[in-house]
């Protein structure tokens, strides 16, 4: 049996083992980092839901997007609010609004209530269900922006300054290069963006993303590969590509392009010029500083237990408001970090390759 790696009473629902965060009497794991018999997955980004597990359990919404990302699994859906009984625990799922399908995992069993946030925000948008607050007795909530710091403006802003960026850019038959995590911050630009500026190009990766959310019902403006453009409308075209893709021969075909970056870490000072990116544009799909507190205060819990993120900040606020606060240790990443990280990786790559042409010619010219 494996042994569990956080501080926990033993009559804690929830607890952290070697493989990820266990339901005791339940018998099952919440998003777990290492292959398990029961897993329930609250969305689908990569540090969520991990391949190797026996069965899996995700909203009725997020199935397909799992799916994609997965390939063949069994793998149930459950409708949101729906409940199902396993082991004496009840388990709902409820609209965590991240990204298409995110989900809480509600808990309940002898009295008692637990909620696992995964990744949520509290601002809706048309991509995804709105967040749901959940009452319970204790919360897991992330803290990925837990920070004070972190303030978001609101999006239909973001939005706006966006396509006005695009506009300027194909007035001046310039393409304009949108930098974005392809599945969720991209359907979420998608979203937003004034078709009639010009056409919009997807990289293959976001491409294929796009038409599952279309599946699943949610309207995204009409968007083509770059081979179905004609040369000439190159300049006027807005593309959404993932931040891997920087410096590669795919986005050298874009000429003399203006590139941007779209993530919550565009709001430190510098993120933009360390990214090497014309614009930064603060946009994230977790919930910001007011956000987490609005979260917080609406399951009405006690007890809150921090995971991934600014963990000893937000719980040492907690505690100041008079809730029993501590954190969970978790092996999830920060799909907005991994953006970052992918976007400076491939621009290192790009820097690296241009200046080893360069030596290269240089060495020519001297011979």
């Amino acid at each position: 049996m494996s042994t569990i790696t956080s501080a926990s009473a033993s009559s804690d629902l929830v607890v952290v083992r070697k493989e990820g965060l266990y339901c005791v009497p339940g018998q099952f794991y919440i998003d777990p980092w290492r292959p398990v018999e029961r897993a329930v997955i609250t969305h689908a980004h990569g540090d969520h839901a991990r391949g190797g597990h026996q069965h899996y359990l995700t909203a009725e919404t997020g199935v397909n997007v799992v799916k994609s990302r997965l390939g063949p699994i069994h793998i149930e859906g459950l409708a949101y609010g729906e409940r199902v009984v396993h082991n004496g625990v009840t388990i709902s799922l409820h609209p965590a609004g991240h990204v298409l399908g995110s989900a809480q995992v509600r808990m309940e069993y002898q009295g008692r209530v637990w909620v696992a946030s995964g990744d949520y925000k509290v601002e809706a948008d048309s991509t995804c269900a709105p967040f749901e607050p959940v009452r319970c007795d204790t919360f897991i909530t992330e803290s990925t922006f837990g920070l004070p710091i972190y303030q978001w403006q609101p999006q239909q802003e973001v939005y706006d300054d966006i396509n006005d960026w695009w506009r300027a850019n194909a007035e001046q038959g310039r393409a304009s290069v949108m930098q974005c995590y392809s599945f969720g911050k991209a359907q979420r630009i998608l979203s937003g963006l004034d078709p009639d500026i010009g056409p919009i190009i997807c990289h293959g990766a976001v491409q294929t993303l796009n038409q599952v959310y279309r599946d699943g019902g949610v309207w995204l403006p009409p968007t083509v590969m770059v081979g179905e453009v004609e040369k000439q409308d190159i300049g006027r075209a807005m593309v959404i590509a993932p931040p891997s893709a920087a410096g590669s021969p795919w986005v050298k075909r874009f000429g003399d392009f203006s590139d941007a970056f779209a993530s919550g870490w565009m709001q430190l000072r510098g993120a933009r010029r360390r990214r090497g990116v014309d614009r930064g544009f603060v946009l994230s799909d977790h919930a910001d500083w007011p956000g987490l507190m609005q979260a917080i205060s609406a399951t009405g819990a006690e007890r809150v237990i921090v995971t991934h993120g600014s963990i000893p900040v937000l719980v040492r606020w907690l505690q100041q408001q008079g809730l029993q606060a501590s954190g969970f240790d978790t092996e999830y990443g920060d799909d907005e970090a991994d953006e970052v990280k992918a976007a400076g990786a491939a621009a290192d790559t790009a820097a690296t390759a241009a200046n080893a042409h360069a030596t290269e010619t240089e060495g020519a010219a001297d011979a």
